[in-house]
């Protein structure tokens, strides 16, 4: 379920004939773009009423649990910059769009550290780009054009985190069938209505390999999750087809419960190990 590693790339191998952008956060993995022309906004816009939010929440906050701290922002700062120790994670050659994920999803785990009580440190890179958080702390960044969030939480509550955001329209033709299962497909066809569906899997997908990989240190295929959804209370359960050996000394993984909302645009998946 990512393009790290000795597996296959989860899509295409060449992203830039199908449309598909391949700078991501945390483990490499593919992400997709909308073409704004597919209405995607629009549709967005129709279900904002049927979203459960909390007033004057992030929306990030929306659907994670009391006790994990989270951080967006839809904007980035004229004026941050990576934070001392961080900017050499950057290639000498990275483009500004690049920098400014890398930068503005770090300022959001840095806040997210705040809200925890803890003092603001560097984020560095772990095992396949695997964000590493101070001592104590556990958590998953994310970002998307027009969007960067972190969510975190502390070691002693919550064994790991995984969040992911896409905009909310249609996957390119002919990805589907690349990152889903049978099952999966045929629950989509089930459920056709004003949100992208295909989309939300594929981020909840993203969400599962990032609460898994921090706990695992294993490679996770999209075939290896079976993912289904509560339309009516934006929950997912992750069915993990794989033995779920563990490091971290805790129970081994068999499933994930997992939030999700459709708002301004956006799909927000997110996952909480405790």
């Amino acid at each position: 379920m990512g393009a790290a590693g000795s597996a296959r790339p989860a899509v295409a191998a060449d992203p830039a004939a199908t449309g598909i952008s391949t700078g991501l956060v945390e483990p490499v993995r593919w992400a997709f773009r909308v073409d704004p022309a597919a209405g995607g906004d629009g549709r967005a816009a129709a279900c904002r009423g049927a979203v459960d939010a909390r007033a004057g929440a992030a929306v990030i906050e929306t659907i994670l649990p009391a006790g994990v701290a989270g951080a967006e922002l839809f904007t980035d700062p004229p004026e941050l910059k990576p934070y001392p120790g961080e900017e050499g994670l950057l290639s000498a050659g990275a483009v500004d769009k690049r920098r400014r994920e890398f930068v503005g999803a770090r300022h959001c785990a840095r806040q997210a550290l705040a809200e925890l009580g803890e003092p603001p440190a560097a984020i560095l890179r772990g095992e396949r780009g695997m964000p590493v958080f101070p001592k104590g702390v556990v958590g998953s960044l994310t970002h998307c054009d027009g969007y960067r969030a972190a969510a975190l939480g502390h070691t002693l509550a919550v064994r790991s985190v995984g969040i992911d955001a896409e905009p909310h329209g249609p996957l390119p033709d002919g990805v589907l069938g690349e990152v889903s299962l049978r099952a999966e497909r045929e629950e989509l066809a089930d459920n056709s209505g004003e949100w992208h569906l295909d989309r939300l899997l594929f981020c909840a997908k993203e969400a599962t390999y990032k609460a898994w990989f921090p706990l695992t240190r294993r490679w996770l295929g999209f075939e290896d999750a079976l993912i289904t959804f509560d339309l009516t209370a934006h929950t997912f359960h992750s069915e993990l087809l794989v033995p779920g050996g563990v490091l971290d000394g805790g129970p081994p993984l068999r499933e994930f419960h997992g939030r999700w909302t459709i708002r301004d645009g956006l799909i927000l998946t997110a996952i909480v190990v405790t």
